[in-house]
């Protein structure tokens, strides 16, 4: 009787939500009852609920990888910028496949994501600037070097091209890379058809990538540990590398900004499909074709998702600085970024517009605010201050290009 109650609240919670999304795109002027219309939160919690049904585990979902994460001839652990790492095989929509590759040569400081993302397509493999001098060691001032991580269907140049220089003009050694590449035949969706789309790969085969790159950054630097700062996916997959490749012995602080550590249900629409699927349809093996595997790993209710969180948030050792934004449309509802601290962690939930309204950054503009590169440089250096300036949305850069 229960599972076909939580079934029945699905089928209406569908009903409702498909509804509301008829309304939203062509219905502007039917008069509704908003108090009627479930929101993303109680879709998502209906969802998690029929997970805990067995009967009601996703169709569609993907697995972990194995093999290893990198070609044992690849030179991968020189420390010296070189290699190119592999996950394993099977995939449910294109063969299993995915590396990482270093960057090659580096892009020029930008202040404005559309900029940035432009000179990201005609130079996908450019590292943003400050990051990647293999001959850098760490100071007793700043003994962990810093490690970013981009996220998906990014790179490391469009992505970081703000926030390097800074950091590395701290006093902080940086490194970065590009990892889940995978293509449209090994299953990473349509956006690697565009050059320098990457992190479409399965997330466990990325966090494999991630370990390798962070012990050739322990090798190169001498370092004990390092520091993470992670956007969206990246945030989400260092989790994975903390719990399961054991990242958290290796890893002091993780910073992530925008990340779907609990799913996101993409304004209701990745929430949708996955009340779809649940119900028995597979429509996320569909859509999945298109936005790769690492897009379907990341909305709410996910196997992989559940995964990485049932053993609660966080890793003992670790300090947590997350950061969301109440304009990001792409992980929502914003505020299931934040993570709660378990044993042995510590956890500082940040909302960007507390205390500076007139940041307006959305997902992609996040790491080219200038209060979130204040809170990197915060975060590593507590005598940093925070600063609050306007950040336009979708735009950023200070409304400049």
């Amino acid at each position: 009787m229960k599972r076909k109650a939580i079934r029945g609240s699905m089928r209406a919670v569908v009903v409702a939500s498909a509804a509301v999304l008829t309304v939203g795109v062509v219905g502007a002027g039917v008069n509704a009852e908003p108090a009627a219309v479930p929101t993303e939160q109680q879709l998502a919690d209906v969802i998690d609920e029929g997970l805990s049904e067995p009967s009601a585990t996703p169709i569609v979902d993907s697995g972990s990888g194995s093999g290893s994460a990198c070609d044992s001839g690849s030179g991968a652990g020189s420390g010296n910028g070189s290699g190119d790492c592999y996950g394993g095989s099977g995939s449910s929509s294109g063969l299993r496949g995915g590396h990482a590759t270093d960057t090659v040569g580096f892009g020029p400081p930008a202040t404005a994501f559309l900029a940035a993302f432009g000179h990201g397509l005609l130079n996908p493999d450019v590292a943003p600037p400050g990051s990647n001098d293999w001959t850098c060691k760490p100071t007793a001032e700043h003994p962990e070097p810093v490690v970013l991580l981009h996220g998906t269907w990014e790179n490391a140049y469009d992505n970081f091209a703000y926030v390097s220089q800074p950091i590395h003009d701290a006093g902080h050694c940086v490194f970065t890379f590009n990892y889940g590449k995978s293509g449209l035949i090994q299953g990473g969706g349509l956006g690697p058809v565009l050059p320098g789309r990457n992190g479409t790969g399965y997330m466990e085969d990325s966090a494999k990538q991630i370990d390798v790159f962070v012990d050739r950054v322990l090798q190169a630097t001498g370092a004990e540990k390092v520091n993470i700062v992670a956007h969206s996916q990246g945030g989400t997959v260092a989790r994975q590398y903390l719990r399961f490749e054991g990242g958290a012995d290796k890893v002091d602080q993780l910073m992530t900004f925008g990340a779907t550590h609990h799913g996101t249900t993409l304004i209701g629409i990745g929430a949708l499909g996955r009340a779809i699927n649940n119900l028995g349809i597979d429509v996320l093996g569909l859509v999945e074709i298109f936005v790769g595997h690492a897009g379907i790993q990341q909305t709410v209710g996910s196997n992989f998702i559940n995964n990485l969180n049932a053993g609660g948030d966080t890793e003992p050792g670790v300090e947590y600085t997350v950061v969301g934004s109440r304009y990001d449309e792409i992980t929502t509802p914003y505020d299931s970024t934040f993570l709660q601290a378990g044993p042995g962690a510590t956890v500082r939930n940040i909302t960007l517009q507390d205390g500076c309204e007139q940041d307006l950054s959305d997902h992609l503009t996040l790491m080219y605010s200038p209060r979130a590169l204040s809170i990197i440089l915060n975060t590593l250096d507590p005598s940093q201050p925070l600063v609050c300036t306007s950040n336009p949305w979708l735009i950023g850069g200070g409304g400049s290009l």
